[in-house]
């Protein structure tokens, strides 16, 4: 048996965001229309050392392509001096069920997520947005700066994080890779009042901004909180925006934004517009008006995976990229 490997760096040669957007485009399109196979993540919870690993297997049907992705989130890893994350990919041929390729999933993770947010701004954000505003420093806060400047003419940006540190490392290297005057901001209010785009990227159990500091036209991709007990976007927030989502079931089940206050009584189901595949395909209305606030709520979906890890691999093959070994 051949297995193709492919390693972060591969995946950042062979998939340039871009392609990466429109792979994840596809992939939100078929599953809004009923053509993918996607069981809710299975989580094994390993409180003993403050982690959680989860199993994420996806099938696309007009593709024709599966995957699966396994990945842990070990909250005590950043004092070890060791990523929050850490994931693998296996793409499987949808055809025999042999096993294709592993590839680290890490990278492909952060790459995906910032896909979607960028199809999502693509979809929702006004055309004239320039100024983006990121909460978080870390992997996914690099990324959805790129993703973001693929699709609006970003001229320039802020970034906040409670540590100061690590947020002044983001604005100096991705600045530099991106051609972009990226600012350190010194409270979160000050970020998010700039903003044109504001893109959440943390494990916080708070609102990371206030309601107030968002203003009209402003939109919203909250990435960052992924189970029903983390919460980013203040619940006023949500209440006033027009809500997209990346998967109804996974997002009423895990997405702490939605479901606490749906809790509290706030909003209901109702109050989600749709899917962001239905906006992508033309069968639900985007931005409506100049004014209005947009938020783009993903708890990330196996089918982003398999999109963007399929992409990855036919782009590799053909540019020579990576190793094969026999099992």
């Amino acid at each position: 048996m051949m297995i193709h490997i492919l390693t972060g760096e591969d995946i950042q040669r062979a998939l340039p965001m871009e392609q990466a957007i429109d792979a994840v485009k596809g992939a939100f399109t078929q599953l809004s229309r009923g053509q993918a196979e996607v069981p809710l993540r299975t989580a094994l919870d390993v409180t003993r050392h403050n982690g959680v690993t989860l199993f994420m297997p996806a099938y696309l049907s007009d593709d024709d392509a599966m995957a699966l992705k396994i990945v842990s989130v070990f909250d005590d890893n950043p004092s070890k001096g060791l990523p929050l994350i850490h994931a693998l990919v296996v793409v499987v041929d949808a055809e025999t069920g042999a096993p294709e390729a592993v590839m680290d999933g890490t990278y492909l993770t952060a790459l995906r997520t910032a896909a979607a947010s960028g199809a999502a701004t693509d979809a929702l954000a006004r055309p004239d947005a320039q100024v983006m505003a990121i909460f978080g420093a870390g992997a996914q806060g690099r990324t959805q700066l790129e993703a973001v400047c693929a699709v609006r003419p970003v001229s320039a940006a802020w970034i906040y994080d409670l540590d100061r540190e690590r947020a002044n490392a983001v604005a100096e290297q991705v600045g530099e890779k991106l051609g972009l005057f990226i600012k350190v901001a010194e409270t979160p209010g000050h970020a998010a009042s700039r903003a044109d785009v504001i893109c959440t990227t943390t494990t916080s159990s708070s609102p990371v901004f206030d309601d107030s500091d968002v203003r009209p036209g402003t939109h919203i991709n909250a990435i960052g909180a992924y189970t029903p007990r983390m919460q980013e976007i203040p619940p006023e927030t949500v209440l006033r925006a027009k809500v997209v989502i990346d998967h109804h079931e996974a997002a009423l089940a895990e997405a702490g934004d939605l479901v606490i206050p749906m809790e509290e009584g706030l909003i209901t189901a109702e109050h989600i517009h749709a899917e962001l595949g239905d906006v992508l395909s033309g069968a639900r209305p985007g931005r409506e008006s100049a004014d209005e606030i947009t938020l783009f709520k993903s708890v990330g979906v196996a089918v982003q995976d398999v999109a963007a890890a399929r992409a990855a691999l036919q782009a590799a093959r053909e540019l020579g990229l990576g190793k094969e070994v026999t099992l």
